[in-house]
């Protein structure tokens, strides 16, 4: 089964870091992002979770969780996640099941070399678990604001409700 706009998700269940189990059951009434990228400890990668880092507090305001998903071990998503302090978890898919799930192995390219890796791409599910948004073959640029902003308008908030939110809980002096 692929996964479309519009439609339920089905059902997953996977191991995240900070011993945890994500799983759309558990997920069920809350709004939350899969960031799906090919590999801990490289800079696009870096980035990209610094990003999604940065507007954590803004995806928690929306009601929106937020998830990294690669195929490296738990080991490796322990020391990345410690070492990058980031305020969410990283999904483990080392079986690749969520990465079936969703379609994101592509025939990539380095140099002459040829390789199947993870497209980077993210996928916004709402508290029903219906597939709201995808972004695929992302370029991190502007990227996680795009997301965030889809969170917000999920969650109900306006781009001028969440400026007065930041601006009123800002200016206590």
């Amino acid at each position: 089964m692929t996964i479309s706009i519009g439609k339920p998700v089905e059902d997953f269940s996977a191991k995240a870091t900070n011993n945890t189990t994500v799983s759309l059951k558990a997920l069920q009434g809350t709004n939350f992002v899969l960031y799906f990228y090919p590999k801990d400890n490289t800079p696009g990668c870096i980035s990209e979770g610094q990003a999604f880092s940065e507007y954590h507090p803004l995806f928690l305001e929306a009601d929106t969780k937020v998830f990294g998903v690669s195929q490296d071990t738990m080991a490796s998503h322990n020391k990345f996640r410690e070492k990058q302090e980031f305020p969410f978890e990283l999904v483990a898919d080392t079986k690749g099941e969520l990465c079936e799930l969703f379609d994101v192995i592509r025939l990539k390219r380095k140099g002459e070399e040829e390789f199947m890796g993870i497209e980077r791409s993210t996928f916004l599910i709402d508290k029903d678990g219906i597939l709201q948004h995808e972004w695929r073959r992302v370029k991190i640029k502007d990227h996680v604001d795009d997301v965030l902003q889809a969170a917000q308008a999920l969650a109900g908030l306006t781009q001028e409700e969440e400026e007065s939110t930041e601006e009123s809980s800002g200016s206590g002096t």
